[in-house]
């Protein structure tokens, strides 16, 4: 028999003085109330009850042993109800993984407005731009920028991540604006990636269905795209970059989008966690909180 159930029912026929009365309030026969009190009383090796024909009363032990037993099914009443509550509200530490920059620049944001929401949240927030295994590495929710096909992992589509390139007024002043992307080979570009001496850096164009590839050079390039914008704002080269970023920087006068006639790269972006089992509450929140907030394309 199961001992916490056995506990439950001695507790209560102790509190209402007979097995009717405990068979009548547990929606069982006075023959398996019985049952579960010999149960424990056979377990234990010792009496837990006096029984006449009339009336029941406690042993010493029993009222030692009830006392524990009210204790520790108080004590299992709480644990489930701390389980119910962590599947009904968010609660704990949430691993995410992002890109750099999307994480620093959109998803920080985020971040900081979901945790205002939801208290009892922590969020460890991972950036890098490398290929992540989330089981090994035990992330729980990853934002990808790419095509995913991968049959462990559940994707949700977000709005696609768009790059635009840019200027400062000042280096264009300077240099003029280019009207074409092969005009960009005559300019400073500040190129973003990871290479060797030998990698060329190569921006992608597109117009009415045409793709135009050049090679962008120039005296800056980077693997943190951050420091690019910043060399961009003073006047070094042009960038190419998140669109979601540089209008920020367009609309205060800091930046000058160059090439407005012509669609940058556009690559898909997923929110995913893994497959094989049910979200938690925590996963299925945060997740649906970045839907709601970067899935409008």
């Amino acid at each position: 028999m199961d001992r916490l159930a056995s506990m439950a029912v001695f507790v209560k026929a102790s509190e209402l003085g007979s097995f009717a009365a405990t068979a009548e309030a547990m929606g069982m026969s006075p023959q398996m109330v019985a049952k579960h009190v010999v149960f424990l009383e056979d377990r234990l090796g010792t009496a837990l009850l006096h029984r006449t024909t009339r009336r029941q009363s406690l042993t010493d032990v029993g009222r030692a042993f009830y006392d524990r037993c009210k204790q520790l099914l108080s004590e299992v009443e709480a644990a489930e109800s701390v389980a119910h509550d962590m599947r009904s509200q968010p609660k704990g530490v949430l691993r995410v993984n992002a890109p750099v920059t999307f994480g620093a620049y959109n998803l920080a944001p985020f971040v900081t407005r979901y945790l205002d929401r939801h208290p009892d949240m922590q969020i460890d927030l991972t950036l890098n731009d490398r290929f992540v295994d989330p089981l090994e590495e035990g992330f729980e929710v990853m934002i990808r920028i790419g095509e995913i096909d991968d049959p462990s992992l559940i994707a949700h589509s977000l709005a696609p991540y768009r790059l635009i390139a840019c200027a400062s007024p000042d280096y264009l002043a300077r240099r003029g604006s280019p009207r074409t992307p092969l005009d960009l080979e005559q300019h400073d570009c500040l190129a973003y990636g990871y290479w060797h001496s030998s990698t060329q850096c190569r921006w992608q164009f597109n117009r009415g269905g045409e793709t135009e590839e050049i090679q962008a050079n120039g005296r800056i390039r980077s693997n943190d795209w951050k420091a690019l914008l910043h060399a961009a704002i003073e006047g070094y080269g042009i960038t190419l970059g998140p669109e979601s970023v540089l209008t920020t920087e367009i609309s205060a006068g800091r930046l000058v989008r160059v090439l407005p006639d012509h669609e940058g790269p556009i690559r898909p972006m997923h929110v995913i966690y893994p497959a094989g089992r049910r979200p938690t509450v925590k996963v299925r929140s945060f997740v649906e909180a970045v839907i709601e907030e970067f899935g409008k394309a």
